[in-house]
């Protein structure tokens, strides 16, 4: 049974259930049912990953480079199952001690990628490929043996691992919850009466929007220029 401010995936659904109309008072679900909305759960999960930033999925990783090698696989392997990373936000070069001299790099289009020459050098720019399982990253440009002294340090955006199992928490926060609860509601309530789909239609997006509003940095964003064109004379050659 579902306990107070249980971030469970059985307590989001059982709660789901009840404001969908599929439960009564007393009533608990079954093994069909929270076998079907276990998997749309973990679909509102995975899609809302995509949508937009999640500041609780944010983790700076380290890449050791490796001279003459301008292409690295990036991936997650901490967790029950291998997580992929979802995004790339920033990225920049880090000496190493005791040198505390950084320097940040930019990313880079398939477009660019695709013309640019690609020259041993010093690290201006990243491009992200984004495949099913990982993220391929190559730097611009490929680093010498003295531009692999240094280290990249990625900001990316983690994939959370969907729920395993019921009484598994997920891996989104409780504050959270009550909008992944409605969002399955919404998901769940189809052929209920109009007034039940279209309560759990509204507060669905109300409580999503009041989240992804509160999603964002404390500090204000600033962005930084472009200084790619700054180097080999002032053109890409």
């Amino acid at each position: 049974m579902a306990v107070s401010v249980s971030n469970t995936a059985y307590g989001i659904i059982q709660d789901a259930m009840y404001d969908a109309g599929l439960l009564q008072e007393g009533e608990d679900p079954n093994s069909e049912q929270l076998s079907i909305y276990m998997r749309r759960l973990c679909d509102i999960i995975n899609l809302w990953q995509t949508d937009g930033i999640k500041l609780f999925l944010l983790r700076e990783i380290t890449i050791p480079l490796i001279a003459n090698q301008a292409v690295y696989t990036v991936n997650n392997p901490v967790g029950v199952f291998p997580r992929k990373h979802l995004q790339v936000i920033q990225g920049r070069i880090v000496a190493p001690a005791p040198s505390t001299s950084i320097r940040v790099i930019n990313p880079i289009s398939w477009q660019q990628w695709n013309t640019l020459q690609r020259n041993p050098g010093i690290i201006t720019g990243y491009l992200v490929d984004k495949q099913q399982d990982s993220l391929v990253v190559s730097f611009w440009q490929t680093p010498t043996a003295t531009e692999a002294l240094n280290s990249v340090v990625l900001l990316v955006r983690a994939q959370a691992n969907n729920p395993f199992n019921l009484e598994s928490n997920v891996l989104f926060p409780q504050e959270w919850r009550i909008a992944l609860r409605w969002g399955l509601a919404d998901d769940i309530c189809t052929g209920q009466p109009q007034a039940i789909m279209d309560r759990c239609q509204q507060r669905a997006l109300i409580y999503k929007t009041q989240l992804e509003d509160w999603d964002v940095e404390d500090a204000e964003t600033t962005f930084a220029p472009n200084l790619r064109g700054s180097y080999n004379t002032g053109a890409f050659q």
